[in-house]
């Protein structure tokens, strides 16, 4: 399934502050995929990360906030050979960073096949570089930066049949950089950088609607984590995910968390 999506990604600082929002392009469940809007394609994602379990990580007996996004991404080359998007995103979840709620991201690349196609083996990759969580508060004095203007690249695959099996599905693989006075370890010391993979696939043994994946951001900031879900396409245009975020720093990205996702694109 060709996802495309707009979603905010999602962190905590555990540094006396509270939660830091951030907005990427056409995603997995939390990555940014090699995917990219259609020309002149709209996508309104309605996505929501609910706490699964867990109080206290940043005020004792309290529970860490969830988050309520709503973003808007559309394609702007009218080429097949080459494509690009841009998106914006409004970010709440009752904290001082909803003071500053706007995101924005934009992404451009080739889609699989676009430099050479080969029946009997691998068609050419797919290629994406962008840039996502730029946010609107760049103040150094500031308590509740958003500016953490990550820059990547990404290369992606589709693998053949296997057997009885009619594609092992698309992996995909990157590397990000970010900006090192947001994006801060444990330790408080820089960790802006690391890799982004992701496996996805359409389970058409079940249903040409129904969607599988599972992706991996490292860099040991509040964004790194794992994330696995499933998506069902109720129309041509409409589809929702559910998934699970499971965050690599708790002290940082505060408990884990549901995530349902609602994906329309128009006209």
């Amino acid at each position: 399934m060709k996802k495309l999506v707009t979603k905010i990604m999602v962190g905590i600082l555990c540094a006396g502050s509270a939660t830091l929002g951030l907005a990427t392009p056409s995603t997995q469940i939390w990555i940014p995929s090699t995917d990219i809007q259609p020309f002149n394609v709209w996508h309104l994602g309605l996505d929501n990360y609910v706490r699964s379990s867990g109080t206290g990580h940043f005020t004792a007996g309290q529970r860490d906030p969830n988050i309520y996004d709503a973003g808007l991404t559309v394609g702007i080359l009218p080429f097949d050979s080459i494509k690009a998007e841009v998106g914006a995103d409004y970010l709440v979840n009752g904290t001082a960073y909803d003071s500053k709620p706007f995101y924005f991201n934009a992404k451009v690349g080739v889609p699989e096949g676009t430099l050479y196609t080969n029946s009997a083996a691998l068609n050419s990759p797919a290629l994406a570089v962008g840039g996502f969580n730029f946010g609107t508060d760049s103040r150094k004095d500031s308590a509740t930066r958003t500016d953490q203007n990550i820059l990547y690249g990404e290369i992606g695959q589709t693998l053949p049949a296997f057997g009885a099996i009619p594609s092992l599905g698309r992996f995909s693989v990157g590397y990000y950089s970010g900006n090192k006075d947001v994006l801060r370890g444990t330790d408080g010391e820089a960790a802006n950088t690391g890799i982004l993979a992701s496996w996805d696939r359409t389970m058409s043994e079940i249903s040409d609607k129904l969607w599988f994946a599972v992706d991996y951001m490292g860099g040991g900031n509040f964004n790194s984590g794992v994330s696995f879900g499933a998506s069902w396409a109720f129309s041509k245009n409409v589809s929702v995910i559910l998934g699970y975020d499971m965050w690599d720093k708790p002290a940082l990205a505060g408990a884990n968390t549901v995530t349902l996702q609602l994906d329309v694109n128009f006209p």
